[in-house]
């Protein structure tokens, strides 16, 4: 019994930080023009890259579509502490997770003199991650 209910809890763990909008096999957002470990002056242009999905405003329900969410300074996406919540009432807005839900694909950024972590998370119309999640690897910029 206790066999069948740990692998019921990794399974449920692997689509945990996921909402019910499915995503297309391979599809990636990534940054371009920045990578981790960088050297930046502020303020701080970041340009979204996306393969294999395309960019529709929030609200907007199409599929193979959604729109960017950047995380700033927080635990990338699975391992923050209220990241379940995220799929039942989408990501949050606030100075930690930014919203592009005009399906903009770069923004410019005032971070403060220091180290900032940075990633990408692809949402659906509701602002909750597809499934599976489509999110960039999280990156470290030292801003000067």
């Amino acid at each position: 019994m206790r066999k069948i209910i740990a692998i019921s809890a990794i399974l449920a763990a692997s689509h945990a930080f996921a909402g019910d909008t499915p995503s297309p096999d391979g599809a990636s957002v990534y940054f371009i023009d920045i990578e981790d470990g960088a050297t930046v002056t502020g303020p701080v242009t970041v340009r979204f890259g996306l393969s294999g999905m395309g960019v529709a405003p929030s609200g907007v329900e199409k599929e193979n579509t959604g729109h960017h969410h950047l995380f700033v300074d927080r635990a990338p996406l699975g391992e923050g502490a209220a990241d379940a919540e995220l799929m039942e009432i989408g990501i949050p807005s606030d100075a930690n997770h930014r919203h592009f839900g005009g399906g903009q694909t770069e923004v410019t950024l005032e971070l403060s003199p220091g180290e900032h972590s940075l990633q990408l998370v692809l949402a659906d119309e509701f602002h909750v991650p597809h499934d599976p999640p489509v999110a960039s690897q999280q990156i470290t910029v030292l801003v000067k």
